[in-house]
């Protein structure tokens, strides 16, 4: 996914006909599953927020649509690489260095 901000506001206003400046989170998973970008605007200017996991997926819920709405919850355990469907940590890093 070699998406910057531009490209990512355009395709939410062209391909899912919203409006990215409304202060909505949009989130965006790679095709490999590691990687996820996610866009929004505070009123003053566009933020762009990436993370890639070391190990394992982002567990991605079923789209209809295209679009997917989550729970603060849910994009919080999104964000952890926690399957949100079933709470537990997929995998924990053993030592710092």
């Amino acid at each position: 996914m070699r998406r910057g901000m531009q490209s990512l506001a355009a395709m939410v206003q062209q391909s899912f006909s919203r409006d990215p400046f409304a202060g909505d989170l949009w989130v965006f998973r790679g095709r490999s599953g590691a990687l996820v970008k996610i866009i929004w605007h505070d009123g003053l200017g566009m933020s762009l927020y990436s993370k890639r996991l070391e190990r394992g997926k982002f567990i991605w819920p079923a789209a209809k649509d295209g679009v997917v709405s989550l729970t603060s919850s849910q994009l919080a355990c999104l964000l952890d690489g926690v399957d949100w469907r079933n709470p537990q940590y997929s995998w924990r890093p053993q030592s710092a260095g």
